[in-house]
């Protein structure tokens, strides 16, 4: 039964060799990202997904974005495919005109998403440890790269969809600590050293029989590695305060993935990247209740409040191992 209809989308298959004229495929949208129209489409007897940008996202604040993003997440998939096989979905077409990408569909069957997990309680540190080898993976295999490095020179869009709305966004909503988060995003601007996705998060990583698989990659960037483990670790803290009878479990996760990570950190000290790493999570914590792309989960003024008072302390004595942190945070909700 066709559950929903999209000339775009159609044109886009069309123009993949998907879809012929007459063709009349069984599409489906798909929920859960605000940068995006995805859709599932069954077609000559195999799945699909079609993602579009969108130029406004679909948030309450007025956030908007280029979409010529699209043109570095199709590049990200292509280059992390190559050098780390089954870490992003392989490629089926790129359409720059329609700012679409056509990949194959991965059923949930097969590859579990790792946000659903966490939520519902199953914290599994070996998957977090092998999420942190991963991705050291694609850092380390990436780092000082200059045809990579000139291949993603996208830092208006990273900006744009990353350090405005988050760091920034939350400095003008909290003007005691404006200083340090404004310190953070030119910080983070100034470092060019690996392939970032942008958006670790564990509703972009799914689970499969092969390990994790890295999407949405619509925030790659050539610049600061402490981006991708800061942005994925500050979701296993929040989560933590969501669901306070995990946090233990959550903490020693947050451990594995951030040592699994460091463990391939070998194009400069690790101690100087753990630092930045460290020092960025408070901020990060901060961005997801004050900026512009809040957590759905932390609604009561107790929880924002703890992760205030927790981000507005670091903000000013930044920690610079993340060992302190997981005490200081974890230990403290458990």
């Amino acid at each position: 039964m066709r559950v929903g209809w999209n000339s775009d989308i159609m044109a886009v298959l069309r123009r993949a060799g998907i879809l012929d004229i007459g063709d009349v495929p069984v599409m489906q949208p798909l929920s859960g990202g605000v940068s995006s129209d995805i859709w599932r489409v069954e077609a000559h007897g195999k799945s699909y997904c079609v993602k579009r940008a969108l130029a406004k996202l679909k948030v309450t604040a007025d956030w908007r974005a280029p979409i010529e993003r699209n043109n570095y997440e199709a590049a990200y998939m292509a280059v992390v495919d190559s050098l780390v096989p089954g870490a992003a979905l392989p490629l089926i077409y790129a359409d720059r005109a329609a700012a679409a990408l056509v990949t194959r569909y991965l059923d949930p069957k097969a590859y579990r998403l790792w946000k659903t997990d966490l939520m519902e309680g199953r914290v599994d540190r070996a998957i977090a440890k092998t999420v942190g080898e991963r991705l050291g993976r694609i850092h380390q295999r990436t780092a000082n790269d200059s045809a990579i490095a000139e291949r993603f020179r996208s830092d208006a869009i990273f900006h744009a969809i990353r350090l405005e709305p988050y760091l920034l966004a939350a400095a003008e909503a909290q003007p005691m600590v404006a200083g340090p988060l404004r310190a953070l995003a030119r910080r983070t601007a100034s470092i060019r050293r690996t392939l970032v996705h942008g958006d670790v998060s564990p509703k972009n990583i799914l689970i499969g029989r092969l390990g994790p698989v890295f999407i949405d990659a619509e925030c790659a960037w050539y610049g600061d590695p402490a981006f991708d483990p800061g942005f994925v670790l500050n979701h296993l803290c929040l989560k933590a305060l969501h669901r306070r009878e995990d946090a233990r479990a959550l903490g020693e996760t947050f451990m594995a993935l951030g040592n699994a990570y460091l463990g391939h950190v070998d194009w400069e000290p690790r101690a100087d990247l753990e630092a930045r790493i460290a020092s960025l999570l408070p901020g990060l914590m901060l961005a997801r209740i004050d900026g512009k792309s809040p957590v759905e989960y932390l609604n009561t003024n107790k929880e924002k409040a703890d992760v205030r008072d927790f981000a507005f302390h670091y903000l000013t004595e930044p920690p610079s191992r993340l060992s302190a942190l997981r005490e200081a945070w974890f230990d403290g909700l458990s």
